[in-house]
This record gives C-alpha cells, sequence and structure tokens, in this order.
C-alpha cells in the first residue's frame, strides 16, 4: 500500500527550469493560490512534477524569499541562539 503516483513519469518533464516556466508557475500562484500542489502544474500548464513546483515555487520564486548575506542583528541573533540551543 503506498500513495497515488501525483504524475507519470513518462510525461513529465526534467532538468533546469526555463524562465517561460517559472513565469507560468508565478502567475498562476499569484491568481490561484497555493492550495493543491498535484493540480497547479496540469492547470498552469506545466509540464512538471507538483513537488518539483512547489519546491521552485518555495526555494526560488516566492516575493518575499531573501536573498544575499545576513545583516549584522541577524548574525548576532544566530550567534546567541547557538550558543543556547547548540547544534539542534
Amino acid at each position: 500500500m503506498g500513495r497515488i503516483p501525483c504524475c507519470e513519469r513518462e510525461s513529465v518533464r526534467r532538468g533546469q527550469w526555463t524562465p517561460e516556466e517559472d513565469t507560468k508557475l508565478a502567475s498562476y500562484i499569484q491568481q490561484h493560490g497555493t492550495r493543491n500542489w498535484r493540480l497547479i502544474p496540469k492547470n498552469a500548464g506545466l509540464q512538471r512534477c507538483g513537488k518539483s513546483c512547489r519546491l521552485r515555487w518555495t526555494n526560488y520564486l516566492r516575493p518575499d524569499l531573501k536573498r544575499g548575506e545576513f545583516s549584522e542583528s541577524e548574525e548576532q541573533t544566530i550567534v546567541k541562539l547557538h550558543g543556547v540551543l547548540g547544534n539542534r
């Protein structure tokens, strides 16, 4: 017993994402939200797996995603918490 596969392996595109795919995914999510990741690729016109779309959105395309180095206050907070909690 297991889960039903989220996509057909033969019809799924693998490898690097193109800028056109990024645009399709971002515009679809901005209009409809992130309710059902299994349906998003089909409804957005992408030949990708739902998991791939979710990871692409979460790790690269989210508008609130912060990139770059930590600020001085963020770095001090990290060092302080590491001293209290250790490497958990």
